[in-house]
């Protein structure tokens, strides 16, 4: 089985520093299979994402939906994410991200807005059905120098809250045999 990855960043700067640590998280993750991930810099859809209908951004939200593990990264706005990321993600109905699994990313100044991508950008995530391994991961784009000792640690806490999930998705059959034998 191969996984389908994808990071989508929802920085209006094209090549930015947000995009820099998305990829670096993936990384650490997924290692080498990191290097097959589609990147969907989303500045460089300027022009057409509020296009409707668009062939070309409804060829990316289906590249984007039939992924394994999104992260989605935008740099903090206003305490939350980027207008350009919401743009994209409205162009999903209900349920559109189903089944996925999301990583919320949010970069800032400061710690100021530290729970931005739990508080808001993973309730949007989950509103459009897709599942978030923990809370959000914030990056201080002050620590750029630090940032892949600092994403390693997400990276493996994120490692670990995956290992959990699967662990259950894996017990499932055993646990609806369980729950059918009970009700007998």
């Amino acid at each position: 089985m191969t996984l389908k990855l994808s990071i989508v960043v929802g920085n209006p700067k094209p090549r930015s520093r947000t995009l820099k640590v998305a990829k670096t998280l993936a990384t650490e993750l997924f290692g080498p299979l990191s290097q097959g991930a589609e990147v969907i810099d989303l500045a460089d859809y300027r022009d057409e994402i509020l296009e409707w209908p668009s062939a070309k951004m409804d060829a990316v939200n289906a590249r984007v939906a039939d992924s394994d593990l999104v992260i989605f990264a935008s740099p903090t706005y206003k305490a939350t994410y980027s207008g350009l990321l919401k743009v994209f993600l409205d162009r999903y109905p209900a349920n559109g991200l189903s089944g996925l699994v999301a990583i919320p990313l949010l970069t800032g100044a400061d710690h100021a807005h530290a729970m931005g991508p739990t508080v808001n950008l993973a309730p949007l995530l989950v509103e459009l059905g897709a599942v978030i391994p923990g809370r959000g991961f914030y990056f201080v784009i002050g620590q750029m120098d630090r940032m892949e000792e600092i994403v390693k640690d997400a990276a493996e806490q994120y490692a670990a809250d995956l290992r959990r999930v699967a662990a259950v998705a894996e017990m499932l059959p055993q646990l609806r045999g369980l729950q059918k034998g009970m009700q007998h």
